[in-house]
C-alpha cells in the first residue's frame, strides 16, 4: 500500500516494473487492451500490482442490496459493463476478490489455452457455489468478455451490446424485465442516460439502481434521468471507496484536479495515492425510508 504524507501533498507513488501504458495529459491511465480478450488472465495481471479493487467493495453491500429489494423470491441483477463477470463472481460464490486474482494469475491458470481454462472454471465456480444464487445479466460492449463469462457459469444471460450507440435488442429487452437490481462498478464514466432509459423502460417492477462512480467524474446526468421513473438518488456519505493505485504522479495530479473541480476534498483519499470511487443508490423514495442506505453500507 502507498503511505500517505500528512500535509496533504500527492503520496509518491510506488514504482512498478511493469511498463504502464502511455498517459496523455489530464486523462486516466487506459488499460483498453485487457478489456476484451479471450479470458481474463490478462485483466487480472494488469490491474493486480495497481490494486484494482471496487468488485471486492461492492460484494458485500450488492448482497445486502438483493436481500433488501427483493427479500423472497428469485433475484435478477443487470450487470452494466459486466466485463468478465466479476461481479457475478463475487456475489453467487464463497470467494474474494483476492481469490480470484490469486487464480487467474497461478502458475495453472498460466499454462492453459482458453478452452481449457473455462473448462477449469466451470468446475472452480461449481466448487464454490452459494446455495442462494441471484441470477446475473451481463451488459459489455466487449464481446470477448461477456462470451467468456457466460461460457463459464458466471452470467445466466450475456449480451454484448453498446446502448450509447444504439438501442437495446430485444433479447435484452425481453432479459432487462425482471431486474430488481441494476449495478454498475467499472465504467460509470462512460454511460450516459442512453444506457439507462431504454433499459428502466423495459423493467415490469421495482427497481434499485447502485453504481460505484469514480469521484473524478459527475453522476448528475444518470441521477436526473432516474427521476422520472420514480428513483431519487442518494449519495453514500462520507464513506468513499479505493479503486486502484495511481500509475504516475501525472495521473495523480489529474484525479486531484478533477476531484477539486467537482466540489469534493481529496485530502486523506486522492492525496494518499489511490483513485476512489463514491456510491451512489437510486430507488422509490418509500423503500429509502425503510432501509437507510447507511444500513446497507456500514460495516463494508
Amino acid at each position: 500500500m502507498t503511505h500517505a504524507r500528512s500535509n496533504g501533498s500527492p503520496a509518491p507513488v510506488v514504482s512498478n516494473s511493469r511498463q504502464t501504458p502511455a498517459l496523455a495529459a489530464g486523462t486516466m491511465t487506459p488499460f483498453d487492451d485487457i478489456y476484451d480478450q479471450p479470458d481474463p488472465r490478462a485483466y487480472f495481471r494488469e490491474l493486480g500490482p495497481w490494486e484494482y479493487q471496487t468488485p471486492h467493495h461492492a460484494q458485500p453491500i450488492f448482497r445486502r442490496m438483493l436481500t433488501a429489494c427483493r427479500p423472497t423470491g428469485p433475484a435478477t441483477v443487470l450487470d452494466l459493463c459486466c466485463s468478465y463477470g466479476i461481479n457475478a463472481a463475487l456475489l453467487n460464490h464463497d470467494l474474494t476478490l483476492a481469490d480470484l486474482y490469486a487464480h487467474y494469475t497461478s502458475p495453472q491458470a498460466t499454462e492453459l489455452t482458453t478452452a481449457e481454462l473455462i473448462e477449469w472454471d466451470r468446475a472452480y465456480y461449481a466448487a464454490h457455489r452459494r446455495s442462494d444464487p441471484a441470477c446475473v445479466i451481463g451488459l459489455d460492449a466487449a464481446p470477448h468478455a461477456v462470451s467468456y463469462a457466460h461460457a463459464v457459469g458466471l452470467l445466466d444471460e450475456g449480451f454484448a451490446e453498446n446502448l450509447e450507440s444504439a438501442p437495446p435488442s430485444p433479447a435484452l429487452r425481453q432479459a432487462a424485465r425482471r431486474t430488481c437490481l441494476v449495478t454498475v462498478t467499472g465504467g460509470a464514466s462512460f454511460l450516459s442516460p442512453l444506457t439507462f432509459e431504454p433499459l428502466l423502460d423495459c423493467v415490469h417492477s421495482p427497481v434499485w439502481v447502485a453504481a460505484f462512480v469514480l469521484r473524478t467524474h459527475s453522476y448528475r446526468r444518470i441521477a436526473e434521468c432516474l427521476e422520472p421513473y420514480g428513483l431519487r438518488t442518494e449519495k453514500a456519505v462520507p464513506h468513499t471507496f479505493r479503486q486502484r493505485r495511481f500509475t504516475s504522479r501525472q495521473e495523480q495530479q489529474y484525479a486531484i484536479d478533477a476531484v477539486t473541480a467537482a466540489g469534493e476534498d481529496p485530502q486523506d483519499r486522492e492525496t494518499r495515492g489511490y483513485f476512489h470511487t463514491t456510491l451512489y443508490l437510486s430507488r422509490h423514495a418509500t423503500v429509502a425510508a425503510q432501509t437507510p442506505l447507511t444500513t446497507l453500507v456500514q460495516a463494508s
